[in-house]
Protein backbone atom coordinates (compact mmCIF):
# COMPACT_ATOMS: atom_id res chain seq x y z
CA UNK A 1 0.00 0.00 0.00
CA UNK A 2 1.11 3.59 -0.46
CA UNK A 3 1.65 4.22 3.23
CA UNK A 4 1.25 1.28 5.59
CA UNK A 5 1.55 3.58 8.61
CA UNK A 6 -1.70 5.32 7.67
CA UNK A 7 -4.43 2.65 7.56
CA UNK A 8 -7.33 4.99 6.85
CA UNK A 9 -5.37 6.62 4.02
CA UNK A 10 -4.55 3.21 2.57
CA UNK A 11 -8.25 2.42 2.29
CA UNK A 12 -8.62 5.45 0.04
CA UNK A 13 -5.55 4.86 -2.12
CA UNK A 14 -5.00 1.09 -2.18
CA UNK A 15 -6.92 0.31 -5.37
CA UNK A 16 -5.35 3.16 -7.32
CA UNK A 17 -1.88 2.35 -6.06
CA UNK A 18 -2.08 -1.32 -7.01
CA UNK A 19 -3.37 -0.49 -10.51
CA UNK A 20 -0.83 2.29 -11.00
CA UNK A 21 2.12 0.24 -9.79
CA UNK A 22 1.26 -2.61 -12.16
CA UNK A 23 0.73 -0.20 -15.08
CA UNK A 24 4.08 1.52 -14.50
CA UNK A 25 5.80 -1.84 -14.25
CA UNK A 26 4.30 -3.00 -17.56
CA UNK A 27 5.13 0.30 -19.21
CA UNK A 28 8.76 0.15 -18.09
CA UNK A 29 9.14 -3.47 -19.18
CA UNK A 30 7.62 -2.68 -22.59
CA UNK A 31 10.44 -0.21 -23.13
CA UNK A 32 14.09 -0.80 -22.43
CA UNK A 33 13.60 -1.28 -18.71
CA UNK A 34 14.92 2.18 -17.83
CA UNK A 35 13.34 4.25 -15.06
CA UNK A 36 10.36 6.26 -16.23
CA UNK A 37 9.99 10.03 -16.18
CA UNK A 38 6.74 10.63 -14.28
CA UNK A 39 4.82 13.89 -13.85
CA UNK A 40 2.46 14.17 -10.88
CA UNK A 41 0.31 17.23 -11.42
CA UNK A 42 -1.40 18.36 -8.23
CA UNK A 43 0.71 15.79 -6.40
CA UNK A 44 0.79 17.72 -3.12
CA UNK A 45 2.95 16.22 -0.40
CA UNK A 46 3.76 13.10 -2.39
CA UNK A 47 1.16 10.45 -1.50
CA UNK A 48 1.84 8.85 -4.86
CA UNK A 49 5.05 10.56 -5.96
CA UNK A 50 7.19 9.16 -3.15
CA UNK A 51 6.05 5.52 -3.59
CA UNK A 52 6.52 5.87 -7.36
CA UNK A 53 10.05 7.17 -6.81
CA UNK A 54 10.65 4.22 -4.47
CA UNK A 55 10.03 1.98 -7.49
CA UNK A 56 13.06 3.62 -9.10
CA UNK A 57 11.32 6.18 -11.33
CA UNK A 58 12.05 9.92 -11.58
CA UNK A 59 9.08 12.05 -10.47
CA UNK A 60 8.33 15.74 -10.99
CA UNK A 61 5.52 17.07 -8.79
CA UNK A 62 3.69 20.23 -9.84
CA UNK A 63 1.53 21.76 -7.12
CA UNK A 64 0.40 25.33 -6.34
CA UNK A 65 1.02 25.01 -2.58
CA UNK A 66 4.50 25.88 -1.23
CA UNK A 67 3.60 24.11 2.04
CA UNK A 68 2.72 20.92 0.19
CA UNK A 69 5.97 21.05 -1.76
CA UNK A 70 7.94 21.55 1.45
CA UNK A 71 6.20 18.50 2.93
CA UNK A 72 7.01 16.60 -0.27
CA UNK A 73 10.69 17.42 0.06
CA UNK A 74 10.75 16.24 3.66
CA UNK A 75 8.79 13.09 2.88
CA UNK A 76 11.04 12.19 -0.04
CA UNK A 77 14.13 12.67 2.12
CA UNK A 78 12.71 10.47 4.87
CA UNK A 79 11.97 7.76 2.30
CA UNK A 80 15.47 7.99 0.84
CA UNK A 81 14.30 9.03 -2.63
CA UNK A 82 15.07 12.75 -2.57
CA UNK A 83 17.36 12.49 -5.61
CA UNK A 84 14.45 11.11 -7.70
CA UNK A 85 11.75 13.61 -6.65
CA UNK A 86 11.55 17.23 -7.78
CA UNK A 87 8.86 19.68 -6.67
CA UNK A 88 7.80 22.65 -8.81
CA UNK A 89 5.25 25.30 -7.91
CA UNK A 90 2.51 25.60 -10.52
CA UNK A 91 -0.82 24.16 -11.65
CA UNK A 92 -2.28 22.21 -14.53
CA UNK A 93 -3.69 25.32 -16.22
CA UNK A 94 -0.23 26.86 -16.58
CA UNK A 95 1.53 23.51 -16.73
CA UNK A 96 3.90 24.38 -19.55
CA UNK A 97 5.15 27.45 -17.75
CA UNK A 98 7.02 25.06 -15.45
CA UNK A 99 7.50 21.78 -17.36
CA UNK A 100 8.09 20.75 -20.97
CA UNK A 101 5.59 19.31 -23.39
CA UNK A 102 5.88 15.67 -24.44
CA UNK A 103 8.56 15.06 -21.81
CA UNK A 104 7.04 12.32 -19.62
CA UNK A 105 6.43 8.59 -19.89
CA UNK A 106 3.55 8.82 -17.41
CA UNK A 107 1.38 11.58 -15.99
CA UNK A 108 -0.64 11.34 -12.79
CA UNK A 109 -3.65 13.64 -12.58
CA UNK A 110 -5.24 12.71 -9.27
CA UNK A 111 -7.84 14.93 -7.59
CA UNK A 112 -7.24 17.80 -10.01
CA UNK A 113 -10.07 17.95 -12.52
CA UNK A 114 -12.65 18.46 -9.76
CA UNK A 115 -11.15 21.83 -8.91
CA UNK A 116 -10.01 23.40 -12.17
CA UNK A 117 -12.19 25.94 -13.91
CA UNK A 118 -12.08 24.04 -17.21
CA UNK A 119 -11.60 20.27 -16.79
CA UNK A 120 -11.23 19.73 -20.53
CA UNK A 121 -8.37 22.23 -20.72
CA UNK A 122 -6.68 20.70 -17.70
CA UNK A 123 -6.88 17.23 -19.19
CA UNK A 124 -5.58 18.42 -22.57
CA UNK A 125 -2.56 19.87 -20.81
CA UNK A 126 -1.94 16.65 -18.89
CA UNK A 127 -2.18 14.69 -22.14
CA UNK A 128 0.17 17.08 -23.94
CA UNK A 129 2.87 16.42 -21.33
CA UNK A 130 3.04 12.77 -22.41
CA UNK A 131 5.55 11.28 -24.78
CA UNK A 132 4.17 9.12 -27.61
CA UNK A 133 2.80 5.93 -26.09
CA UNK A 134 2.75 7.53 -22.64
CA UNK A 135 0.46 6.56 -19.77
CA UNK A 136 -2.12 8.75 -18.01
CA UNK A 137 -3.49 7.89 -14.56
CA UNK A 138 -6.58 10.01 -13.95
CA UNK A 139 -8.50 10.07 -10.65
CA UNK A 140 -11.58 12.27 -10.24
CA UNK A 141 -14.68 12.60 -8.09
CA UNK A 142 -17.59 10.37 -9.07
CA UNK A 143 -21.13 11.71 -9.24
CA UNK A 144 -22.81 8.52 -8.06
CA UNK A 145 -20.85 8.33 -4.84
CA UNK A 146 -21.91 11.85 -3.87
CA UNK A 147 -25.57 11.15 -4.63
CA UNK A 148 -25.45 7.97 -2.56
CA UNK A 149 -23.71 9.58 0.41
CA UNK A 150 -26.14 12.53 0.51
CA UNK A 151 -29.05 10.10 0.33
CA UNK A 152 -27.77 7.91 3.14
CA UNK A 153 -27.24 11.03 5.25
CA UNK A 154 -30.91 11.92 4.77
CA UNK A 155 -30.22 14.92 2.51
CA UNK A 156 -32.60 13.84 -0.22
CA UNK A 157 -33.04 17.24 -1.85
CA UNK A 158 -29.27 17.66 -2.08
CA UNK A 159 -28.92 14.19 -3.58
CA UNK A 160 -31.50 15.05 -6.25
CA UNK A 161 -29.82 18.38 -6.95
CA UNK A 162 -26.43 16.70 -7.44
CA UNK A 163 -28.03 14.20 -9.78
CA UNK A 164 -29.53 16.94 -11.94
CA UNK A 165 -26.71 19.51 -11.77
CA UNK A 166 -24.42 19.57 -14.84
CA UNK A 167 -21.38 19.58 -12.57
CA UNK A 168 -22.78 17.18 -10.00
CA UNK A 169 -22.91 19.70 -7.16
CA UNK A 170 -25.39 19.18 -4.32
CA UNK A 171 -25.68 22.85 -3.33
CA UNK A 172 -23.98 26.20 -2.87
CA UNK A 173 -22.01 24.83 0.08
CA UNK A 174 -20.60 21.91 -1.89
CA UNK A 175 -16.78 22.17 -1.75
CA UNK A 176 -16.31 20.15 -4.97
CA UNK A 177 -16.85 22.19 -8.17
CA UNK A 178 -17.08 19.22 -10.56
CA UNK A 179 -18.05 15.56 -10.35
CA UNK A 180 -18.08 13.07 -13.17
CA UNK A 181 -19.89 10.05 -14.51
CA UNK A 182 -17.85 7.38 -16.30
CA UNK A 183 -19.30 8.57 -19.59
CA UNK A 184 -18.33 12.21 -19.04
CA UNK A 185 -14.87 11.38 -17.77
CA UNK A 186 -13.99 8.98 -20.56
CA UNK A 187 -15.34 11.45 -23.13
CA UNK A 188 -12.96 14.07 -21.74
CA UNK A 189 -10.07 11.60 -21.95
CA UNK A 190 -10.86 10.71 -25.54
CA UNK A 191 -11.36 14.38 -26.38
CA UNK A 192 -7.81 15.05 -25.23
CA UNK A 193 -6.54 12.57 -27.82
CA UNK A 194 -5.93 9.62 -25.51
CA UNK A 195 -7.21 6.05 -25.67
CA UNK A 196 -9.03 4.74 -22.59
CA UNK A 197 -7.53 1.50 -21.36
CA UNK A 198 -9.36 0.72 -18.13
CA UNK A 199 -11.82 2.28 -15.67
CA UNK A 200 -11.94 1.52 -11.94
CA UNK A 201 -14.36 2.46 -9.19
CA UNK A 202 -12.53 3.73 -6.10
CA UNK A 203 -13.86 4.00 -2.54
CA UNK A 204 -17.05 2.18 -3.39
CA UNK A 205 -17.65 1.12 0.22
CA UNK A 206 -14.88 2.62 2.38
CA UNK A 207 -16.53 6.05 2.77
CA UNK A 208 -19.81 4.45 3.82
CA UNK A 209 -18.54 2.02 6.44
CA UNK A 210 -18.30 3.44 10.01
CA UNK A 211 -14.68 4.09 10.92
CA UNK A 212 -15.07 2.49 14.32
CA UNK A 213 -15.95 -0.81 12.65
CA UNK A 214 -12.92 -0.72 10.37
CA UNK A 215 -10.54 0.34 13.12
CA UNK A 216 -11.68 -2.02 15.88
CA UNK A 217 -13.15 -5.15 14.29
CA UNK A 218 -10.37 -7.76 13.85
CA UNK A 219 -9.52 -8.24 10.18
CA UNK A 220 -12.10 -5.69 9.02
CA UNK A 221 -9.68 -3.34 7.26
CA UNK A 222 -8.00 -6.13 5.30
CA UNK A 223 -11.37 -7.61 4.33
CA UNK A 224 -12.62 -4.21 3.17
CA UNK A 225 -9.47 -3.67 1.12
CA UNK A 226 -10.00 -7.01 -0.59
CA UNK A 227 -13.64 -6.15 -1.25
CA UNK A 228 -12.73 -2.78 -2.76
CA UNK A 229 -10.17 -4.48 -5.03
CA UNK A 230 -12.71 -7.11 -6.07
CA UNK A 231 -15.33 -4.60 -7.26
CA UNK A 232 -13.02 -1.93 -8.69
CA UNK A 233 -13.21 -3.25 -12.25
CA UNK A 234 -16.90 -4.19 -12.14
CA UNK A 235 -19.01 -1.73 -14.14
CA UNK A 236 -22.01 -2.22 -11.88
CA UNK A 237 -20.16 -0.51 -9.01
CA UNK A 238 -18.69 2.39 -10.99
CA UNK A 239 -21.99 4.24 -10.72
CA UNK A 240 -21.73 4.47 -6.91
CA UNK A 241 -17.99 4.97 -6.49
CA UNK A 242 -16.74 8.03 -4.63
CA UNK A 243 -13.96 8.36 -7.19
CA UNK A 244 -13.34 7.12 -10.72
CA UNK A 245 -9.93 6.06 -11.94
CA UNK A 246 -9.08 5.94 -15.64
CA UNK A 247 -5.93 4.55 -17.21
CA UNK A 248 -5.30 5.90 -20.72
CA UNK A 249 -2.51 5.99 -23.28
CA UNK A 250 -1.31 8.45 -25.88
CA UNK A 251 -0.77 7.32 -29.44
CA UNK A 252 2.60 5.77 -30.25
CA UNK A 253 4.85 7.70 -32.58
Amino acid sequence: MSDPMRPRASLRTAVVWEVLRDALDRHAKAGDGRPLDVLDTGGGSGNFAVPVAALGHRVTVVDPSPDALFALERRAAEAGVAERVRGVQGDVRGLFDVVDRAAYDAVLCHGVLEYVEDPAEGLRNAAAALRPGGLLSLLAAGLGGAVLSRTLAGHFHEARRALEDPDGRWGDGDPVPHRFTVERLTALVEGSGLRVGAVHGVRVFSDLVPGVLVDTEPGAREALLRLEAAVASMEAFHAVATQLHVLAESSAA
